[in-house]
């Protein structure tokens, strides 16, 4: 008889609603894991969490491991408790070679007789204890000596629940992302859910692309932040230029964007408008001179909402503006984001799977794009809580500010 390799592990939430026993039962069958339910109690009424006791079988003991790491990530917990493993980084910027990746999801360790809550939760980086605060860093704010967490041992992972107030917006959707879906229907969803978030004292931060001026979506947005509903926002080089561009000359790389018509010398016109800015100084000096009179930087600055302009190597100028320095222009993201409650992303396949990797999974994200890819891999990249709409944002973001406006009357 083949020896069998096993490990007791548990999971407590809301597992049957929330799909998180489902989740754990399909990752053990995929590596061709065996379990035995030993214990099972369900939460008998809507806010009761249920608890599952699991024996985990493998062939051997590094594929047991392999299963238990997997399932770990989705809430398992090793039923004996195991204190966190730590090592030392050894240089600036540099992991222990067995360094624990985090996820998105609220996470906590282990650690000398306690579960320590993990501070400033983000995918894709590690996990530093200083004394009894655990905080997620990013590789190049490591130092040399720092204890970093390492292998799995003494972590529980809680992924997000499906909420108890009843069906919300992001329960309508599901997940994935559709272009069939009724537009003005889910616009209206999404309006409420912005209205409702900011009502509640959230913060709403857009990640916004150069297509919101393209399509003619800028008033829009000028009327939202005008409004009160855009706290921050986290853009590039493009956006700026062509809001800029629209708001002197009324087109958006030399095209009308009334009616869509090519203007005359119209080439030039990204051009003319970055020139405008150095002339000025600044987008703000524009402002404060009189150059610029409407539009989203317009609002932005006369509303003192913070935005972030990144810049990249393909960028014209650029503005003065940009933060051209990459690492500078990361930090400065993940300052605006901090307490965020929703993130709206348009139109910006870069910036908002940028965006994305720095969010932990509590925060609302709608990402909006006509293109269906650029939506899933904002996904896939593992913002997995994202709601994806299918849509052309011309149309869109208007239907989402008129139903605002309703709202606010």
């Amino acid at each position: 008889m083949t020896k069998k390799f096993e490990h007791e592990i548990e999971v407590r939430g809301h597992l049957i609603d929330s799909l998180i026993l489902t989740k754990i039962f399909d990752i053990i069958m995929d590596f061709n894991g065996e379990f035995q339910v030993q214990e099972f109690q369900v939460g008998k009424r809507k806010k009761d969490e249920s608890y599952a006791k699991l024996l985990v079988q493998g062939n051997s003991q590094k594929h047991l491991d392999e299963i238990l790491e997997a399932i770990y990530s989705e809430g398992a917990t090793s039923k004996i408790q195991q204190e966190v493993e730590l090592k030392q980084a050894p240089k600036d910027m540099v992991m222990p070679d067995d360094f624990y990746s985090t996820t998105n999801n609220r996470t906590d360790i282990f650690h000398k007789g306690k579960w320590l809550k993990v501070e400033n939760m983000m995918m894709d980086k590690c996990i530093v204890v200083k004394g009894n605060r655990v905080r997620c860093m990013p590789i190049r704010e490591i130092k040399k000596g720092d204890m970093i967490v390492v292998g799995e041992k003494g972590i529980r992972i809680t992924p997000p629940e499906r909420p108890r107030e009843g069906v919300n917006l992001f329960q309508f959707m599901g997940s994935g992302s559709s272009s069939e879906r009724p537009t003005q229907h889910i616009a209206r969803k999404v309006a409420y859910d912005i209205y409702k978030t900011k009502k509640e004292g959230g913060k709403i931060v857009l990640v916004a692309g150069p297509a919101i001026v393209h399509t003619g979506a800028s008033d829009s947005v000028a009327t939202l932040i005008r409004l009160g509903f855009i706290d921050v926002i986290l853009a590039g080089n493009a956006l700026a230029v062509h809001d800029v561009e629209y708001s002197i000359l009324g087109t958006s790389l030399g095209m009308n964007v009334r009616d869509g018509t090519l203007a005359v010398r119209g080439h030039r016109n990204h051009m003319q408008a970055i020139n405008s800015v150095f002339k000025a100084g600044s987008i703000r000096q524009m402002v404060a001179n009189g150059t610029l009179k409407k539009g989203i930087m317009y609002e932005c600055i006369k509303n003192k909402i913070p935005f972030i302009l990144a810049g990249s190597l393909r960028d014209d100028g650029p503005l003065p503006d940009v933060i051209t320095d990459m690492i500078e222009a990361q930090k400065h993201y993940k300052e605006l984001l901090k307490d965020a409650k929703m993130v709206i992303m348009v139109s910006t396949m870069l910036h908002s799977i940028a965006t994305g990797n720095m969010l932990p999974a509590e925060v609302k994200v709608i990402v909006v794009d006509i293109n269906q890819p650029t939506v899933t891999k904002l996904m896939d990249r593992g913002t997995w809580q994202a709601l994806g709409i299918v849509s052309d944002v011309g149309a869109f973001l208007p239907l989402i500010t008129q139903e605002i406006q309703k709202l606010v009357k």
